[in-house]
C-alpha cells in the first residue's frame, strides 16, 4: 500500500483486497478517506486532491479514479469488471456505480448474467446524489441531476435527467461554455491575486511557459501545472478547490505514475 504526502485515511476506514492477499494500492497527495470507507479491491489507484465521504463502500477487482475526486458519503461503486474514472469526477450522495448485473438464478432462466468495464472520463459530475449507473462510458463533460438511472452512454458535454436518462441540454443548456485563454488567464490571475500574490507560483498561458526553477508554473489552457507538491502550492491548489479551477500534473501519463512520480519519495508505504 502506497500513501501519498498529507493524505488522511480514518482510522475507521477498512483497505483490503476482494480476492488477493496482496492487493496494488495506490493513493495520491492531499486526498481524505472518510469514516467508515470500505476500500475491498486488488487493484485500487486514486490520485490527487480526492475525497471518499463517510461511509463509501468500493469493491471488486480493478478502478483507477484521476485527481480531484469527491465521492459522496454512502455511495457504493462496485468495480467487477473494471472501472475507470478520469480527472475532476464528482458523484453526489447514496449513489450507486455497478459494473456488473449478476443474481437472478440462471437455472431457472435469467437472462442477466454479465460483467462489463465501466468508464467515466474526466470533468463529469453526477449531481445532486442518488444517482445510478451501469456499465456505460459517459463523456467527458457530461451532467446528471439528482436521481438519474445511467443505462445508455452519454455524450459529452450535455445534461441528462430522469429514469431512465434524458437528455435534457436542449431545455437547460450545456455543463460548459466556450472559454477564450485570455479568460482564463484574467481569472486565474485574480484568484492567485486573492490568495495572495506569491513569486512561486506563476500563471501561464501555454505549457510553452514552463521551467524548471522550482517554482509552480499553472496552464490555464491545458489545465496542467508543474507539480512541485511545497506547502504554498498545496495551499493554494486547495483554495481553488472545487469550483474555481482544478489542475493536474503535467506531462504523466497515467494515474498511477501521477502519483508516484512526485509522491513515493514523500509519502508513506505500509506493506
Amino acid at each position: 500500500m502506497f500513501i501519498g504526502k498529507n493524505t488522511y485515511i480514518s482510522p475507521k476506514a477498512r483497505i483490503v483486497g476482494f480476492k488477493s492477499d496482496n492487493p496494488n494500492i495506490v493513493i495520491g497527495d492531499n486526498s481524505y478517506i472518510g469514516d467508515d470507507v470500505q476500500i475491498m479491491c486488488d487493484d485500487f489507484v486514486m490520485g490527487d486532491y480526492c475525497k471518499l465521504q463517510h461511509h463509501c463502500n468500493i469493491h471488486g477487482s480493478n478502478i483507477k479514479i484521476g485527481h480531484n475526486a469527491w465521492i459522496g458519503q454512502y455511495s457504493v461503486i462496485d468495480c467487477l469488471g473494471g472501472v475507470s474514472i478520469g480527472n475532476n469526477f464528482a458523484i453526489g450522495p447514496g449513489s450507486f456505480i455497478f459494473s456488473h448485473a449478476k443474481y437472478g438464478d440462471t437455472l431457472e432462466g435469467c437472462r442477466f448474467d454479465y460483467i462489463a468495464k465501466l468508464q467515466i472520463d474526466n470533468d463529469v459530475w453526477l449531481a445532486g446524489g442518488n444517482t445510478t449507473v451501469y456499465p456505460v462510458h459517459i463523456e467527458d463533460r457530461v451532467m446528471t441531476l439528482a436521481g438519474t438511472v445511467i443505462t445508455k452512454d452519454l455524450i459529452s458535454n450535455h445534461i441528462y435527467a430522469g429514469a431512465p436518462a434524458k437528455d435534457i441540454t436542449d431545455k437547460i443548456g450545456s455543463q460548459f461554455v466556450l472559454v477564450t485563454v485570455e479568460e482564463k488567464y484574467a481569472k486565474m490571475s485574480k484568484y492567485l491575486d486573492e490568495f495572495g500574490w506569491h513569486d512561486s507560483l506563476v500563471i501561464c498561458r501555454s505549457i510553452g511557459e514552463f521551467k524548471d526553477d522550482g517554482r509552480t508554473y499553472f496552464d490555464v489552457d491545458t489545465r496542467t501545472y508543474t507539480k512541485r507538491n511545497s506547502d504554498i502550492e498545496i495551499a493554494f491548489i486547495r483554495s481553488l478547490l472545487p469550483s474555481k479551477a482544478k489542475f493536474t500534473p503535467f506531462d504523466i501519463t497515467s494515474v498511477k505514475e501521477t502519483v508516484w512520480t512526485e509522491a513515493k519519495p514523500d509519502g508513506r508505504s505500509h506493506d
